[in-house]
């Protein structure tokens, strides 16, 4: 393998790794909040002790999420050079806001873990709110830098270099809006279902355990309130992307011949040598309403674009039905749920939902990890869409399997440690019921 592409390879696994734990610092600590919210409100020792539970597991998840962004921001520099040189002046912004966020949210998140009981309840539940409000737009600043790579704004050419920089402009490009929807809502989604499922399972062990029941309440409703909101803002993405890169989408759903009246295709085994798909399902007039919104439109197809600038089309494709597919399997499972507690008015705890939670609960993750793979395997051959590719802002550095070796024991060593830290605080916190209340 080349030294471009342990480059690539590296920040591909780097980047895997700490979405997982960018979206559990947006959507653990709204959890945290509503179980401190609840004990205010209803004074039952059960949401403070969910409360102080979940904030030593964010605490911990932090804390490794640190660290792997803390790797990211070098890679940009070692392996992109050229790529910082050209988009540091016009990005800097999103990133030094992220930094002020990020620091917000460990200020207040050392509040939130050391003041029970030195500050007033009120002011301390406070404290978690903001540790909430900070992780979110923490994650709206990266997703705003990653949007400019996908529609880069705010500057002007001239003589081949980015001039009279706008950063407010750059920060507020065209895919800002529909790309940072949709990532704070997957983390909802995500996070909402994988604690959901944890508890889940401990309810097929214990279906009276309030402590777990609580805690399945309050993530089973950020789920399902977030899953059908995530569907309508994928909806407004998809049509975005037409807009504004209309070869990335084309490759999403593997569309090679421009035509009315296009078929959706789900699946199959995409063929650029032939621009055929084998095995596929096909849903008449389907793509075209997914992109305009009306049955008999022209959507152009990957011929309309020169061959050098198509992504890896049967990647890309394959990636986006994981996404769509995991959504769709969540939205099911979340309206049904909705559907037995509006009949019933109580937990929806029958023992095959709850199995169908436990299965469920990576299905989010899994649907960021592919929805990143489109991002960014989609702009290929780009690193900033229609003005840099990727092999020109690629280090000339040799030797970079070392590196890629090095980093990648370090992201096994912390999954290590993680999981160990994890069930170490799970375990050895005292059951539900059993402490005090002594906020």
């Amino acid at each position: 393998m080349s030294d471009f592409n342990f480059a690539r390879s590296q920040m591909a696994m780097s980047l895997a790794f700490h979405i997982i734990f960018a979206a559990i610092g947006i959507g653990m600590p709204v959890l945290m909040a509503i179980a401190e919210g609840l004990y205010l409100r209803t004074k039952k020792p059960v949401y403070l002790d969910l409360s102080k539970r979940w904030a030593k597991g964010t605490a911990i998840l932090f804390a490794v999420g640190a660290v792997s962004g803390t790797v990211l921001s070098f890679e940009l520099g070692l392996l992109w050079p050229s790529f910082m040189g050209y988009a540091g002046s016009i990005i800097g912004m999103p990133f030094s806001l992220e930094g002020f966020a990020f620091f917000t949210e460990a200020i207040f998140l050392g509040v939130f873990l050391y003041g029970w009981n030195r500050i007033p309840p009120l002011a301390h539940w406070l404290a978690g709110v903001v540790v909430a409000i900070s992780g979110i737009f923490s994650g709206i600043f990266v997703v705003m830098a990653n949007a400019w790579m996908n529609t880069p704004t705010g500057f002007d050419m001239v003589d081949g270099k980015p001039v009279n920089v706008n950063p407010v402009a750059a920060i507020l490009n065209p895919a800002a809006f529909h790309e940072v929807l949709h990532m704070t809502l997957a983390a909802f989604v995500a996070t909402g279902f994988l604690v959901a499922s944890i508890h889940a399972f401990f309810l097929l062990r214990d279906r009276s355990n309030p402590f777990h029941r609580a805690a399945f309440g309050i993530a089973l409703s950020v789920a399902c309130i977030s899953i059908p909101l995530q569907i309508l803002s994928g909806d407004i993405s998809a049509r975005a992307t037409y807009r504004l890169q209309p070869v990335k989408f084309a490759a999403m759903e593997v569309h090679y011949k421009t035509q009315a009246d296009a078929p959706l295709i789900i699946g199959g085994i995409a063929h650029d040598e032939t621009d055929s798909v084998d095995y596929a399902i096909q849903v008449p007039n389907g793509l075209s309403f997914l992109a305009t919104h009306h049955l008999h439109s022209n959507i152009r197809g990957l011929e309309d674009f020169p061959r050098k600038d198509w992504p890896n089309v049967r990647l890309v494709h394959w990636a986006f039905d994981i996404m769509v597919g995991c959504g769709t399997a969540m939205l099911l499972l979340a309206l049904y749920a909705g559907h037995v507690w509006w009949r019933k008015r109580r937990l929806p705890d029958a023992k095959w939902l709850l199995r169908a939670f436990v299965f469920a609960g990576p299905l989010g993750m899994i649907a960021i990890e592919a929805g990143w793979m489109v991002t960014e395997l989609g702009r290929q051959p780009w690193i900033i869409y229609g003005f840099m590719r990727t092999s020109e802002a690629v280090t000339p550095m040799k030797g970079l399997v070392v590196p890629f070796v090095t980093f990648t024991g370090l992201y096994i060593f912390l999954s290590v440690i993680l999981v160990f830290l994890l069930r170490r605080q799970f375990l050895e916190t005292r059951p539900a019921g059993a402490i005090e209340n002594n906020h």
